[in-house]
């Protein structure tokens, strides 16, 4: 009897060693090798469709002054776009977004913006904005609906183009500047603003854009809104207290909104994405120098992993990270010494 109790538990220990998810190995991030640019290299923007496409947009510089870089990720290996008009004139491209079977991407060139379009066959197109701005300061698109905000000689400008059209969307009184802005529907979209009192959050809701009502943490500004489809609105940004800049989330789950405060520094939050584990992720500053460091914030816990090392490397800065499937994908710049800063990528999983 003793034999045979003895060897039912070794059983029930060996099922539990199997299926713990203790022992389950952690997955690690690992190195992607990217076609190098011009240095020094500039990084606007990552954006995934799935596990199989990714783009990631930014700049590299030439003798007459910053040249547009694109990048496509096909699941295996990183190479780089010289498609699309206007690669090979001076110029910048800025947000991306996958937008039904589409990609639309922000170009600016010789002070004029306009919105490339990569058709599902792989064509492209350009949609001029229907005036200059002198500054373009962010963009993004949803299916039925694009904006652009930015400024021009008299001052803030929201344009908003339906397909077909372009038209200057009002604000509403006290708004100076907006930040940035961000979509769910081409009737739910959200920006964030500076205004005399302070940073407002305004919303976009079919008809108007109108004060969101959030309440933002006070002495704060705000670097990015996530939006998802289940509703569920997650805001970034710095609160400073007493002169110290600290890192805050806002979250709201369709009825009210939650404040966080994690270990996270001064870290700044425009990098930050909801992971395929249902965490939030994000590029925080590395205390070694030869290698990455990312952050997931998980309710309350914050917890931290690092990139592959890599040799010679003075500085690893991945700079905007998306879910790509059932992993992460960041892209980034490296600065192996003796040189300067080219790009780099890193995926989580996958």
């Amino acid at each position: 009897m003793n034999g045979l109790r003895a060897v039912m538990v070794c059983l029930v220990l060996t099922c539990a060693t199997v299926t713990s998810p203790a022992v389950a190995a952690k997955p690690a991030w690992s190195e992607l090798a990217v076609p190098a640019a011009a240095p020094p290299v500039a990084v606007a923007d990552l954006a995934a469709r799935g596990s199989h496409e990714a783009w990631a947009t930014g700049s590299e510089q030439t003798a007459d002054g910053p040249r547009p870089t694109l990048y496509r990720w096909d699941g295996t290996a990183w190479s780089r776009d010289t498609a699309f008009p206007g690669a090979d004139a001076t110029g910048r491209l800025g947000k991306v977004r996958c937008v039904d079977d589409e990609v639309w991407i922000l170009h600016v060139r010789d002070g004029a913006g306009e919105i490339l379009r990569r058709s599902a066959a792989g064509a492209w197109s350009a949609v001029p904005l229907p005036q200059e701005l002198r500054v373009h300061q962010d963009f993004t698109a949803v299916p039925g609906a694009a904006w652009v905000v930015g400024e021009d000689d008299t001052g803030l400008k929201v344009l908003r183009y339906d397909g077909s059209d372009w038209t200057a969307q009002p604000t509403p009184d006290g708004v100076l500047y907006l930040m940035g802005i961000t979509a769910r529907a081409a009737d739910d979209a959200w920006a964030w603003a500076d205004t005399a009192t302070g940073t407002t959050v305004l919303r976009w809701d079919g008809t108007a854009w109108r004060d969101a009502n959030v309440p933002l943490p006070p002495d704060s500004n705000v670097h990015t809104v996530l939006l998802e489809p289940s509703g569920r609105v997650t805001i970034g940004g710095t609160r400073y207290a007493d002169g110290v800049p600290g890192t805050y989330l806002m979250t709201f789950d369709g009825h009210s909104w939650r404040t966080s405060h994690p270990p996270l520094g001064d870290t700044h939050t425009a990098g930050m994405v909801r992971g395929p584990d249902g965490a939030l992720w994000l590029p925080v500053r590395s205390d070694r120098a030869f290698r990455s460091k990312y952050a997931r914030v998980d309710g309350r816990r914050t917890t931290y992993s690092y990139g592959p090392e890599r040799t010679n490397a003075i500085d690893v800065r991945p700079r905007a990270l998306a879910k790509a499937g059932t992993s992460l994908l960041a892209f980034g710049t490296v600065e192996i010494y003796g040189s300067k800063p080219n790009l780099m990528s890193e995926r989580l999983g996958g």
